[in-house]
């Protein structure tokens, strides 16, 4: 159902006050429907006539200054007051006082929204997990103490590590394994700058790294 606005206010300026609105020459009228379907505000209504022709039902939904409608007729069937009318509201209304507070909100919710949007491209872009999978011989190395070491203090961990050799007595024998495991962030930070660190480790070690996949 259609909203009636005109119980509304203009810059704090009762909406009724402003007699801005469409008028229609009905026989100019094509029943085109076009102002119908432009106007956002629920102005117009179309009659039952045949062919249908354009009813100004809610006159005062009209927003003040508005004339949209007017300049897509094609029939130039729809008219409005002088823009000095317009004028005159301003100035007998005094809105600019109220403008003023609507802007400075305005630029609050805009100052608010690009905050909000910048925060949430930050944390799209924010890398928080890695998985990594690293080779070589393991043995003597203490790799797992060592990487242990980088995460403390540190808001990091290494989760879900998984090591594949082919024996016990082939770790201890410098025989080739395998190691993949996760670095995540624990304060949703991000862990390139970290994993960076990893890689250096894995390096002085003589271990080779495999792969890493991001997310």
């Amino acid at each position: 159902m259609a909203k009636d606005l005109s119980t509304t206010t203009w810059h704090g300026a009762p909406r009724r006050e402003i007699p801005w609105f469409p008028t229609i020459d009905a026989e100019a009228c094509i029943g085109c429907q076009l102002c119908f379907v432009t106007c956002g505000r629920e102005v117009f209504d179309m009659t039952a006539d045949t062919p249908p022709r354009a009813d100004v039902a809610r006159p005062y939904n009209c927003m003040v200054g508005c004339s949209t409608c007017a300049m897509v007729c094609p029939t130039d069937a729809i008219s409005f007051p002088d823009k000095e009318l317009v004028r005159r509201a301003e100035r007998e209304h005094r809105i600019f006082r109220q403008v003023r507070q609507e802007a400075t909100s305005k630029r609050a919710k805009v100052g608010a929204a690009e905050a909000r949007a910048a925060a949430e491209k930050k944390l799209a872009e924010t890398t928080t997990r890695a998985r990594v999978s690293i080779a070589g011989t393991f043995g003597e190395k203490r790799f797992l103490v060592k990487l242990d070491e980088l995460t403390q203090d540190r808001p990091f961990d290494i989760v879900d590590l998984k090591l594949e050799v082919p024996t016990v007595k082939g770790l201890r024998e410098k025989t080739p394994a395998f190691m993949a495991f996760g670095v995540t962030s624990t304060d949703d930070g991000d862990v390139r700058g970290f994993l960076a660190e990893v890689k250096e480790l894995v390096r002085a070690n003589g271990l080779v790294w495999v792969d890493e996949t991001i997310g």
